[in-house]
């Protein structure tokens, strides 16, 4: 007897064992997130014959854990195959949204001391500190590395740090990197030890002893790309598929609003506000910025909203092409789509990531005579200093400073 979980999706026999009656709702949780049918049926086969062997194992829903789901695929006739796995994680993830069985709770690993100390600082710099995602990311490792230098596998004692063994390790790992590495392993360095004096386990000021970067201030021009060159990547743009509309409307945003990348995949859907004509930004640490709205860009990402974005839940105003559908989740995913856009543009542009488009704003603002805090306010500086580089694109004015050369001809 023939079991319908959908209209095009049967299963050749009613579903059994404790989580047969989640089998359809499971499989409405899966089409909301974008999954294919094929993706759904395998996944939704693979559902029934978990349940039917939880069943069969005298197992009630309320018993499930993540380590049940191993033991099924080892048990199965048949070799498990890919994504069979991430089936079953799936699966589990939709019965604890509806709280039909509790939360995994992590196994007790015993972590290092060195893991421990870790764990607490990358839980301060979230909790206390509020920092980005990526920051920690950044940061975390270095810690790691600085703590495994001095203490290796033994106990940690913060109180035992001292300035030398911060120096040595400073001269020792930033000779291999580059600047921006070398920049980044410092900064998380002052950022660990100020943690460390603020827990009271170190009482001098480590962080003064840790070397600085040379890194001379201005020393280089901002890698604008031009005007012309944004224009040919937005009208190699494919508008009236899904994907190109969404990334029409993202380059759009990067080009005339000079937003970072975070800040347009993390935009939602109730920062714009279309009576007013404003976009409302949170930048760096929080900082909210309201932008007026282009018209151009409102049209692009009304465009978006209307024809090509997926039903979903999701309060993103961007969304990802690709199941699980939902906003992405940090800024590669729209690194790669500036990639994709220029290597199909053919264009040769100074980079291949999407700070160029913020620079490039700048410099024809600064071109169109207007002053740098006017773009620092566009770009949403809170330091004049931070803005001071764009000074250095406009070659036409600094050519009028320039000294005339010994011995020229007058």
């Amino acid at each position: 007897m023939k079991c319908f979980i959908k209209d095009d999706l049967v299963l050749s026999r009613p579903p059994e064992g404790p989580v047969a009656s989640y089998i359809v709702p499971f499989a409405e949780w899966l089409g909301d997130r974008g999954y294919g049918l094929v993706s759904m049926r395998n996944q939704v086969l693979m559902a029934a014959g978990f349940s039917k062997w939880l069943g069969h194992k005298g197992l009630e829903l309320s018993d499930i854990s993540g380590d049940h789901a191993r033991r099924y695929l080892l048990d199965r006739a048949q070799r498990p195959k890919l994504g069979d796995a991430a089936a079953l994680r799936h699966l589990l993830a939709f019965l604890r949204s509806q709280n039909a069985i509790a939360e995994e709770i992590e196994a007790d690993h015993n972590p290092s001391p060195v893991e421990q100390h870790v764990q607490a600082y990358e839980w301060y710099l979230r909790d206390a500190r509020a920092l980005a995602r990526e920051t920690i990311i950044n940061y975390r490792p270095v810690v790691r590395e600085f703590l495994n230098y001095r203490f290796g596998d033994g106990e940690v004692s913060l109180a035992q740090l001292r300035a030398d063994d911060v120096t040595k390790f400073v001269q020792q790992k930033v000779s291999r990197l580059n600047l921006r590495r070398a920049k980044i392993t410092t900064t998380a360095l002052r950022s660990f030890l100020s943690y460390a004096r603020f827990r009271g386990d170190v009482t001098s000021d480590l962080a003064a002893a840790v070397p600085i970067v040379a890194n001379w201030s201005l020393s280089s021009i901002p890698r604008a790309i031009g005007r012309d060159e944004v224009s040919r990547l937005l009208a190699s743009i494919d508008r009236d598929t899904p994907i190109g509309c969404r990334d029409y409307a993202m380059i759009l945003a990067l080009a005339r609003l000079g937003l970072r990348s975070s800040e347009v995949v993390t935009l939602e859907l109730d920062d714009i506000d279309w009576v007013a004509g404003e976009i409302h930004v949170v930048g760096k640490n929080g900082q909210r910025n309201d932008l007026p709205l282009p018209a151009d860009v409102g049209e692009a990402i009304a465009d978006y909203l209307r024809k090509s974005r997926p039903r979903n839940a999701s309060r993103r105003v961007f969304l990802r092409d690709k199941a699980p559908i939902r906003g992405f989740t940090g800024q590669c995913g729209l690194g790669s789509v500036i990639r994709r856009s220029l290597k199909r543009a053919g264009i040769d542009a100074p980079t291949m990531g999407t700070h160029q488009f913020r620079h490039g704003l700048a410099s024809e603002m600064l071109r169109g005579g207007a002053s740098l805090g006017e773009i620092g306010e566009v770009l949403g500086h809170r330091h004049v200093q931070t803005t001071a580089i764009y000074a250095k694109v406009d070659l036409d004015a600094l050519r009028t400073l320039a000294l005339p050369w010994p011995g020229e001809a007058q």
